[in-house]
């Protein structure tokens, strides 16, 4: 499967390894830095392979060639016009997180992919997490019994040289703040495994140590959903001196689960009322990892292949992407006007918060 790269920044090499372990041909790899297609190469011993094209402008590559998939690994706030462009070529396409940093084109991502029949996959990897995935099996297998509450909590640290090493992150036009780049995976597992309808949304955020960047280092949020659970959300890149852990908690009627670790790799607690065969095994899992990435980009990988091959939706769809958008503008909102915030969110960006007293928020009755 003739595959290509756009964006070679600081998760680019995550894309690589999970396109070589899934035996993709690596066609083509495109960045406005020349210097940045070569050092992502150079690490996989793939920069004196001529037959690899460089890019310096996508809609060049996909006029000139057409891969059979393409993943976008851009700052956020270029991520729904590059794929827009890939669904109208016809490319199937793997977005990182981030889907996009508005509903508008959240949504105009589902409707057009669907329309052209074209696979999207958003890339919230965690998913594939060992941990994650016993999780799931149990919460399908109706385990927990009816849910009464969960959580995430994603306690990392981000410093200064982070975020001067590019620009654009902190910003409302490409980036968001904590919530929005380090926070979205948590808040799409506690989402997912709750249920996924949303009523309401109650958050806080602070911009505590940061005064540099446009953006929150710090959110905090309830969430009321409609099957009666609630979820908390605590997000920061505040933590003092380095990272110290995702945590997801999943409490039930007959079953309690604590997934932790640095990217909820490891189950720290596992237990329910019923006992079966594979509960010792999951009990104290720890799944091995080298970074907060985790390993799921190559089982994320392999998914959408299978998905493409037998034209099917990926298993983390656009609808998922959309989902956890909308979940952190909805805490964006509500921040914002000191109110609890109904779902479904419609025609709500990042961008709408750049400015205290921005014609979207006057519209809202702020001071």
């Amino acid at each position: 499967m003739k595959y290509a790269l756009i964006g070679c920044g600081r998760i680019a090499a995550n894309h690589i390894k999970a396109a070589l372990n899934n035996h993709l041909e690596i066609a083509a790899v495109c960045d406005v830095k020349p210097e940045a297609m070569e050092s992502l190469l150079e690490q996989y011993g793939l920069s004196g392979d001529l037959s690899i094209r460089r890019y310096t402008e996508y809609q060049t590559m996909l006029s000139e060639m057409k891969p059979e998939l393409t993943a976008i690994a851009t700052e956020s706030g270029l991520h729904a016009k590059i794929a827009l462009d890939c669904i109208d070529n016809g490319v199937p396409v793997i977005i990182e997180k981030p889907i996009a940093m508005s509903m508008a084109d959240a949504d105009e991502i589902i409707r057009r992919s669907e329309a052209r029949g074209v696979q999207v996959c958003a890339c919230h990897q965690n998913r594939f997490n060992l941990a994650v995935k016993e999780t799931r099996k149990a919460l399908d297998a109706g385990r927990f019994g009816r849910l009464s509450h969960g959580s995430v909590h994603v306690r990392w640290n981000r410093n200064r040289e982070y975020y001067t090493q590019a620009p654009w992150r902190g910003t409302w036009a490409q980036d968001g703040g904590c919530l929005m780049n380090q926070c979205i995976h948590g808040i799409d597992l506690l989402r997912w495994m709750l249920g996924d309808e949303v009523d309401e949304v109650y958050g806080v955020t602070r911009q505590q140590f940061h005064n540099y960047l446009e953006c929150e280092d710090v959110g905090m949020a309830v969430v009321k959903f409609r099957n009666g659970a609630i979820g908390t959300i605590e997000g920061t890149t505040n933590v003092y001196p380095k990272n110290l852990e995702e945590a997801l908690y999943l409490f039930g009627q007959s079953g309690t689960v604590k997934l932790g670790g640095t990217s909820t790799n490891h189950i720290d607690v596992w237990d329910f009322a019923d006992k079966i065969g594979t509960d010792e095994k999951n009990r104290g899992l720890q799944e091995g990892t080298s970074n907060v990435y985790g390993n799921g980009h190559t089982s994320l990988y392999a998914d959408m292949v299978e998905a493409i091959r037998l034209n099917r939706k990926p298993y983390v769809d656009a609808v998922a992407g959309r989902n956890a958008l909308e979940m952190v503008l909805a805490i964006y909102l509500s921040s914002a006007t000191g109110k609890p915030v109904k779902l479904p969110l419609e025609r709500v960006a990042a961008m709408d918060f750049a400015a205290e007293k921005s014609t979207f928020l006057r519209g809202r009755n702020l001071n």
